[in-house]
C-alpha cells in the first residue's frame, strides 16, 4: 500500500466559522489551527498546504481562565534601544480582542512558507457579524 500524496489540484478548500463567545481563549486557538492546516482532514500530508478557510466570531467575548487577564503580558519591541514594551491581556483584550486571538493562532502555526499562508485564510472579527455569507460557511462545533 503506497502512502497518499495530495496534489494542488486535489484539495478542496471550505469555509468554517468558529464562535469563540464565552469559551477559552487556547481552545478557540488550537481548533482554528488545526482547521488552517487540515489536519481534521483525512488526505492530511504535512509537507502539502491543504487547510481550510476559518471565520473566527465574537473574539471580543473570549475568557481567559485563571488570573490570566491580569497576570498575562504580552511582549514587543519597537527597534529602537531599550523600547521593549509590555500590555497586560486585561488591557489588549479591552482594546484589540481581534489582535490577541491572532497572536494565539500564529503560535500554533509553523514557522514556514506552509503556515504562512494558511494564515492568510484566517478572518478573525470581534462581533458576531462577518462578511463572508457569499462562501456559504459551516458552523464548526466543539
Amino acid at each position: 500500500m503506497s502512502t497518499y500524496m495530495p496534489k494542488a489540484n486535489d484539495i478542496v478548500r471550505k469555509w468554517y466559522v468558529l464562535d469563540a463567545a464565552g469559551k477559552p481563549l487556547g481552545r478557540v486557538a488550537t481548533e482554528a489551527a488545526t482547521l488552517l492546516r487540515g489536519k481534521h482532514k483525512p488526505t492530511f500530508a504535512p509537507h502539502a498546504d491543504c487547510g481550510d478557510h476559518v471565520i473566527v466570531i465574537n473574539a471580543d467575548k473570549i475568557v481567559l481562565t485563571g488570573n490570566k487577564l491580569d497576570q498575562k503580558k504580552y511582549f514587543h519591541h519597537t527597534g529602537y534601544v531599550g523600547h521593549m514594551k509590555e500590555v497586560k491581556y486585561s488591557t489588549l483584550m479591552r482594546t484589540k480582542p481581534t489582535f490577541a486571538m491572532e497572536k494565539a493562532i500564529k503560535g500554533m502555526i509553523p514557522d514556514t512558507t506552509i503556515g504562512r499562508e494558511a494564515l492568510t485564510r484566517l478572518r478573525v472579527y470581534a462581533g458576531a457579524e462577518h462578511k463572508h455569507a457569499a462562501q456559504k460557511p459551516e458552523e464548526w462545533a466543539f
